[in-house]
């Protein structure tokens, strides 16, 4: 039913490049292509090739480099008059921005790249854009919202055969159910996904998926060696390709699993670890999750109440500024948790 996974977003001359190559070799072959392109004068073609620069770059957790690359292959595009490109070029820079906290810019570009992937028919170009529409709704809380465009992209990934897509949409389904407590319902999507991306050869939705997998055995089922087996699988994957924000939130994960079983130290030991990856790639989504599960595994350990009370008022402001809906839920479910009372008039300030 599903073909072997590609990558859409390697173009041009890079389109012998896998889904699965590492993204060290994308970004010398993407870089390498580019500079050919710019010294043939050929802007299309150094427009096709700077998006993969471009994505090498975020997915390595180079913010910086990630943002000159997208928006040098806008231009290069929009030089050439390759609507699609430009399109292409967006996609990449929405979904920069949604890394990186910044939502309502990621909502425009990745609007305006599904406008223009319609206008110049490019079909791929939409249907990833209005995915990181839906993902960046998801991610926020903004379910009820988001929840019928997931439903739809699915549908339509399943018609086409793109295996790639698929999995990505059963993943951000399965992740709606997992957070609204219907695990069981979330462990058939991740587990459809986790095989859909086996049988495709997507190692990146495999891994992804596997987290998720992890996720909820722990959650539900309290199977501390099994997540913990799923994640080291995953992990794997994350190193081999080098996908900085995927590796930085497998740790974050194994936090998790280690906080639920007891393992407190352990779990700050991770924490720890995620919350200095997500800092060096400049994700303040990450990092304010990884914060959360640190002051709750410092509090276990031992931490004064009052300092613990006083970080969690000041990671509910954080939540909120990143525009995260369901920081209030998050915040006073680790008060409950922790049996310290919030300090009202601290967290109206920090908000």
């Amino acid at each position: 039913m599903y073909g072997k996974a590609f990558a859409p977003e390697y173009q041009g001359a890079l389109t012998t490049l896998s889904v699965n190559s590492s993204l060290t070799d994308v970004l010398a072959a993407g870089t390498e292509q580019l500079q050919a392109a710019e010294r043939a004068g050929e802007p299309a073609q150094a427009a096709r090739s700077g998006l993969a620069v471009a994505e090498a770059h975020r997915r390595l957790g180079r913010v910086q480099d990630a943002d000159r690359a997208w928006k040098a292959s806008y231009r290069a595009a929009r030089q050439a008059g390759d609507v699609a490109a430009m399109a292409w070029a967006l996609w990449s820079g929405g979904t920069l921005a949604r890394q990186r906290g910044a939502f309502p810019l990621a909502r425009r570009l990745l609007q305006l790249a599904a406008d223009l992937g319609e206008r110049g028919g490019d079909v791929v170009v939409r249907g990833y854009s209005l995915a990181g529409l839906a993902e960046t709704g998801r991610i926020q809380g903004d379910y009820e919202a988001v929840g019928r465009l997931h439903e739809q992209l699915l549908a339509e990934a399943r018609r086409r055969g793109e295996a790639r897509h698929t999995v990505w949409a059963l993943e951000g389904i399965a992740q709606m159910h997992r957070n609204s407590g219907d695990y069981d319902t979330a462990y058939e999507l991740f587990e459809e996904a986790a095989g859909i991306a086996a049988g495709a050869d997507d190692r990146r939705g495999r891994a992804w998926a596997l987290r998720g997998l992890a996720d909820v055995v722990s959650a539900r089922d309290g199977d501390t060696e099994r997540a913990l087996e799923l994640l080291t699988e995953a992990e794997g994957t994350c190193r081999a390709m080098r996908l900085s924000s995927a590796l930085a939130y497998n740790h974050k994960m194994r936090g998790n699993v280690l906080y639920r079983a007891g393992r407190y130290a352990q779990a700050r030991e991770l924490y720890e670890q995620a919350l200095a990856e997500f800092r060096e790639m400049s994700e303040p989504r990450g990092e304010a999750l990884s914060r959360l599960g640190l002051a709750k595994s410092l509090a276990r350990l031992g931490r004064d109440r009052d300092e613990t009370a006083a970080e969690l008022a000041d990671l509910a402001g954080t939540l909120e500024r990143i525009g995260l809906r369901h920081a209030h839920a998050m915040v006073a479910r680790a008060h409950e948790e922790l049996g310290i009372p919030a300090d009202t008039k601290a967290t109206e300030a920090a908000l």
